[in-house]
């Protein structure tokens, strides 16, 4: 006679909820697969992937002089002298500068679009649980908000404040997170009436437990493909309010403001201060959009299935 030996239950979970626990590796390799499976989104990956090694590696198999200025050396052709993409107007290595700048963009950008996303997430899961008139409170302000054109904020802040890395990134979240917060409020709404949460609250939780254990993390994928998209904006706020003349101050650059002091030159057919800062705020941009696209359709259930 044989017997059979019930499976154990993986530690930390509770008893009735072991199919779930062997389902969720099955639901995180199709949600693997449906990403893999779009072209855009891995090309994406791969084109933020090389912008990060060209920004944070490229330095340190290419140095340059990124600090003093040389104007002997200023606006010089590819290839002149050993700058392979020529010079900028104050004699900076086009490729250094390009490095350097990159930095600058993608750190504030990933920055203000993290905060902008947590901001956002925190309060629309609080106005959606909540209800009544906590709700109609907070998304009277959110509306109001929305109201006032994001880049005249900007805009006006900027040039009030002298501008730094965690001031540009501080400006930004503060106009970006109302969108993730209206996106977050509608699946609180939803979420809000789910049974799990009904017991959990005739067990004696309270809402900051709701919020936290239960609204947000049924909502993290409408948080995570919301943040690629914020950060993409964000970075393109950045190259905005630098092509403004609201950028850091030098010595330290960004594309938008490399791209801003290339315009200055275009008739004079310096196109290499032109075409390497708007290609490369194109590419990343279009790959963080491809990530959110891709990340978007492995969140869908029906294309999981």
């Amino acid at each position: 006679m044989t017997t059979t030996t019930a499976p154990v239950p993986a530690p930390g979970t509770a008893p009735g909820n072991e199919d779930a626990a062997l389902a969720t590796p099955s639901l995180a390799r199709r949600t693997l697969r449906v990403f893999t499976g779009n072209k855009l989104a891995l090309t994406g990956v791969v084109l933020l992937a090389l912008l990060l090694a060209f920004s944070y590696l490229g330095p340190l198999l290419y140095d340059t002089e990124q600090v003093h200025t040389d104007l002997s050396q200023a606006n010089l052709s590819p290839g002149t002298d050993g700058h392979l993409l020529g010079t900028t107007d104050l004699g900076y290595d086009m490729v250094g500068r390009l490095m350097v700048a990159g930095r600058t963009s993608l750190e504030i950008g990933l920055a203000a679009g993290l905060l902008a996303t947590l901001l956002g997430t925190v309060y629309g899961a609080v106005s959606g649980y909540f209800g009544g008139w906590v709700d109609a409170a907070l998304m009277r302000i959110t509306d109001a908000a929305l109201a006032i054109p994001a880049m005249f904020l900007l805009v006006v802040v900027a040039a009030i404040i002298t501008p730094s890395k965690g001031v540009l990134v501080l400006i930004i979240a503060a106009v970006a997170w109302l969108s993730p917060a209206r996106l977050v409020r509608g699946e609180a709404l939803s979420l809000r009436d789910r049974e799990y949460v009904q017991a959990m609250r005739m067990m004696g939780g309270g809402g900051a437990r709701a919020v936290v254990k239960h609204i947000v993390p049924n909502a993290v994928g409408t948080v995570i493909v919301n943040c690629t998209f914020q950060i993409a904006d964000a970075i393109l706020y950045v190259s905005y309010l630098a092509f403004l003349g609201l950028s850091i101050p030098p010595p330290s650059a960004d594309w938008g403001s490399m791209l801003s002091a290339g315009i200055t030159y275009t008739q004079n057919g310096y196109w290499w201060l032109i075409f390497p800062p708007g290609i490369a705020i194109v590419l990343v941009v279009a790959a963080f959009n491809f990530i959110g696209d891709g990340l978007r359709d492995a969140f869908d259930v029906r294309l999981r299935k």
